[in-house]
């Protein structure tokens, strides 16, 4: 059994209202735990609602993303619990996960290494992934007998056309930034000594939008991919209506900004939400 502290195996620093969250597991290429887990969710639900937080990076200290789940702790340890170790574990690994996907800030994926298996789940819940060019990619189950669970399947069927996700869950072989982009994977890859900077970039953008907007916009892509168009559009509607009564101040005073002041254009970047409520 692990020695290590629960609080230790994630990282967190707060600057310029971007939280940067970090896997602290270097030495293991930050397999996820269950401690780990456990902790990620701690992590969340500080960072959630806290002023100074607008976006979120989920990154991993050293070369190493994540390589996915922790063999010995998340697999053989748990399994020697039983069903009711294994269920445990599973439940703190996906419901955190579950908890990204929906986080109520923007997050962003920095992928600086090595990302295998288990880590595809907060890969995908991440609403936009960047990585190093050499980073690592790779479902390595089918190498040790077992079928790519945890969502990755779902990962991959999701995000890339199928004889590429037939090929990657099915070969076993890794597959870099470049081609991860390629394959719909992630959104960009960069090379690894400028990855941060264009991750901050992307972040500071994300800063300037409409927090309640931007929100309602990340929930609706998700939730419209497996709707047919007509429930869609109505599902849209209503999204629409809810983000409003939430924030009503915010959408006059960006129409106002654009039709009344002629201060900005929509098309070219956001209104200044430092003037709304005035």
């Amino acid at each position: 059994m692990s020695t290590e502290r629960e609080e230790d195996t994630v990282a967190v620093k707060v600057e310029n209202n971007i939280a940067w969250v970090s896997f602290n597991r270097p030495e293991k290429r930050n397999c996820m735990s269950p401690k780990l887990n456990r902790q990620m969710m701690r992590v969340l639900d500080d960072l959630e609602f806290r002023d100074d937080v607008s976006v979120l990076v989920l990154t991993g200290e050293g070369t190493a993303w994540s390589a996915g789940m922790d063999l010995k702790e998340y697999f053989r340890e748990t399994e020697a619990q039983g069903l009711g170790g294994t269920r445990q574990a599973q439940r703190e690994s996906y419901g955190w996960w579950r908890r990204l996907r929906w986080y109520q800030k923007a997050t962003i994926a920095m992928v600086n290494g090595w990302c295998f298996g288990g880590g595809y789940g907060p890969l995908f819940a991440c609403d936009l992934a960047f990585a190093a060019e050499d980073a690592q990619f790779g479902l390595s189950e089918i190498n040790w007998g077992i079928l790519p669970g945890g969502g990755a399947a779902k990962v991959v069927a999701d995000l890339m056309p199928l004889r590429k996700a037939m090929y990657h869950a099915m070969m076993g072989e890794n597959i870099d930034g470049r081609t991860a982009v390629e394959w719909g994977l992630i959104n960009e890859a960069v090379p690894a000594e400028q990855l941060k900077a264009r991750v901050t970039e992307v972040a500071n953008v994300l800063l300037q939008k409409n927090l309640v907007a931007l929100k309602a916009t990340k929930d609706a892509v998700r939730r419209v991919k497996e709707m047919t168009y007509d429930n869609a559009e109505d599902y849209l509607v209503r999204a629409q209506e809810a983000a409003n009564s939430f924030d009503a101040h915010g959408r006059k005073e960006g129409i106002k900004q654009f039709i009344d002041d002629k201060t900005y254009k929509p098309g070219l970047g956001a209104y200044d939400k430092s003037k709304q409520g005035k």
